[in-house]
């Protein structure tokens, strides 16, 4: 008879401060039940998307949550924290070490009616999983002539700036942004991340949910009364809409899937960046303020559907364009908006559309990964480089 034994649990030198770096097996449970929260509060990125997910799971039964060390650690980051006190072992609970076991689990759960929301805990480690992505998530409402459609939401914390080492940092979207039959999405502020993870909770498509690790503990003041009453009763939006590369494929207005945002207003360049890259645009554009040169922002925050109104007419105002992204540049969402921003508002340009990317190299060793990543100082010598007449 063979005994199998406990499996050992990923440890992690990039988890933020108080995560364990014993076996998750010996993790302390997690802290109380999730609050409900009301009104006006001041949340971190990483509570407003654990609020979606409570809602999310309190106003529709079918709605679960699994993934590596999701239930009794409450994720490694803490966003699933929680969970699993409040609503139990079978709508939150923690899966073995198998990615695409955990998004197979999920394929059959949505094919079986359930709303599955699972948790690849690290970007480079959903990689195991993109056979089950590519092959079947992506795929299955076609197959099927709509007939099967997956309404589940894989969540992947991605992305640097946390100084964490290989596999923990990577920028992987331009992998499912290139495969039809996805939703990609990736908020940069607080409400977005509670909105847009309900949004993708209630899309009837599988949506590939992207969260900027280094912006879980920034904070924000939110209505959450307010944002909660865009939900009707069932949590899902007015509104509901599929991925797919087709641009007229937008969501309802409701919804922000589909949906950029300019972020700041300015008229003579316009950066556009999103996820990570959004803090860090916002910030050049302060310091250009500085300097007498007036910077707009653009959070693209919907890859698949992409919203080339928005974009295309911030760009069309002012005349010039830079695209950020820590994604390596090459064949990069970066080169696409860069691609399409160029065909569509050609006539418009006053020079051509210049990008600030990641390096084209594997992710550097934490001490290095400040010369890898879009800095001010890199955005800002890409403005200059517009080709002004002064």
């Amino acid at each position: 008879m063979t005994t199998v034994s406990e499996p050992e649990f990923r440890t992690d030198p990039a988890a933020p401060a108080g995560v364990p770096s014993e076996a998750r097996a010996a993790a302390a449970p997690a802290a109380a039940a999730v609050e409900r929260l009301t009104g006006v509060q001041t949340l971190t990125f990483a509570k407003a998307l654990n609020l979606a997910m409570a809602d999310a799971m309190e106003a529709d039964s079918r709605v679960l949550v699994f993934g590596e060390d999701v239930g009794t650690l409450g994720g490694v980051f803490r966003v699933t924290d929680g969970l699993t006190a409040r609503f139990g072992t079978s709508r939150c609970f923690d899966t073995p070490l198998a990615e695409s076991g955990i998004l197979g689990m999920a394929t059959g759960m949505a094919m079986g009616g359930m709303r599955p929301v699972v948790e690849m805990q690290f970007d480079a480690f959903a990689y195991p999983a993109f056979e089950q992505m590519v092959s079947h998530v992506a795929k299955m409402g076609n197959r099927t002539r709509g007939q099967v459609r997956l309404p589940l939401v894989v969540r992947i914390p991605y992305a640097g700036g946390i100084g964490g080492v290989e596999h923990h940092c990577d920028s992987s979207e331009a992998y499912y942004v290139h495969t039809p039959g996805l939703t990609v999405l990736t908020p940069s502020t607080v409400a977005d991340a509670y909105v847009m993870l309900r949004d993708a909770i209630a899309s009837p498509d599988p949506v590939v949910f992207l969260e900027p690790k280094k912006v879980y503990f920034s904070k924000a003041e939110v209505d959450l009364d307010a944002l909660r009453a865009r939900y009707t009763a069932e949590g899902a939006p007015a509104g509901e809409s599929s991925g797919g590369h087709d641009d007229g494929g937008q969501a309802a207005p409701s919804s922000t899937i589909g949906t950029a945002v300019v972020a700041r207003e300015g008229t003579d360049a316009t950066l556009i960046a999103y996820g990570p890259s959004v803090a860090t645009a916002i910030a050049a554009a302060e310091t250009a303020a500085a300097e007498g040169r007036s910077l707009q922002v653009v959070d693209v925050r919907s890859l698949v559907p992409f919203d080339d109104e928005t974009v295309c007419a911030a760009v069309r105002s002012t005349g010039r364009a830079v695209v950020i992204a820590e994604a390596p540049g090459f064949a990069s969402m970066a080169a696409e908006i860069a691609a399409r921003v160029s065909e569509r508002c050609f006539h418009s340009l006053a020079a051509p559309v210049l990008r600030v990317t990641g390096f084209d190299v594997p992710y550097p060793a934490p001490k290095l990964e400040q010369f890898f990543l879009p800095s001010v100082d890199r955005i800002l010598d890409a403005v200059d480089d517009l080709q002004w007449e002064d």
